[in-house]
């Protein structure tokens, strides 16, 4: 208990720390409009040179760690500064840090720490993943464009599931998203506009299934995943 406690303090001031770097990185660079418009984006990610995989690795763990932020546009952007598979790769990688960190913050600190990242009605939607151990559908879900990965990968730090479960279904269950935005990036690269128009209107596609029918999905997939629960909330407020 006494070195959880220890590990707790260690992670809180370097999350302090790190908060105060980033903050000011911020606003001396204007960096959440690098999340929203890809041509900043990519002017900012050009700027570091031979750093530039490093720094966009980096935006891709931010995206994750920080909910609000939008990830599509550095998955595009990775796709047209990398090419397809050294974007799809760097993205995956950024990715995956990314979420363990969240998924690693939300086991450390439990329920409280969740409650101040995420909004009320977020975790209200999705405690099912709570109290359920529900690794397929879970996996399931990361497949679903237009659901909030990174959302549940702090929910599902609240659960009984294994590091190793985690990772497989964080990882996996984002290739197909990221490998999309690699394409469209690529192709936007190598303006091929014939290939470029048919991935988007696929994509919005898509989209709009998955909007239109995502809470509908989500009431099906928890009928499916019912059980008795295996890791109630009460265990998770300490």
């Amino acid at each position: 208990m006494q070195k959880r406690a220890a590990a707790k303090i260690i992670v809180l001031v370097a999350l302090v720390i790190l908060a105060i770097a980033l903050t000011y990185f911020f606003v001396e660079h204007n960096l959440y409009k690098v999340f929203i418009n890809k041509q900043k984006a990519l002017k900012f990610v050009r700027s570091f040179g031979d750093y530039s995989v490093l720094i966009f690795i980096v935006l891709q763990i931010l995206q994750v760690v920080v909910p609000p932020i939008p990830g599509d546009v550095t998955g595009i952007v990775g796709g047209y500064l990398f090419g397809l598979i050294p974007g799809t790769v760097y993205s995956t990688i950024g990715l995956a840090l990314g979420s363990c960190l969240a998924f690693g913050l939300a086991r450390l600190y439990g329920l409280p720490f969740v409650e101040k990242t995420l909004k009320p009605e977020k975790i209200k939607k999705y405690d099912h993943f709570m109290t359920h151990q529900g690794a397929m559908i879970s996996f399931v879900l990361f497949l679903i464009p237009g659901f909030p990965k990174d959302f549940l990968c702090y929910i599902m730090g609240l659960s009984h599931m294994s590091w190793g479960e985690f990772i497989l279904i964080s990882t996996f269950g984002r290739l197909f998203g990221t490998v999309l935005l690699s394409v469209i990036g690529s192709f936007v690269r190598n303006n091929q506009k014939v290939p470029l128009l048919i991935i988007l209107g696929i994509v919005a596609i898509i989209l709009i299934l998955a909007y239109v029918y995502r809470d509908r999905w989500l009431e099906m997939l928890k009928r499916k995943g019912s059980g008795p629960p295996t890791d109630p909330l009460s265990e998770k407020k300490s």
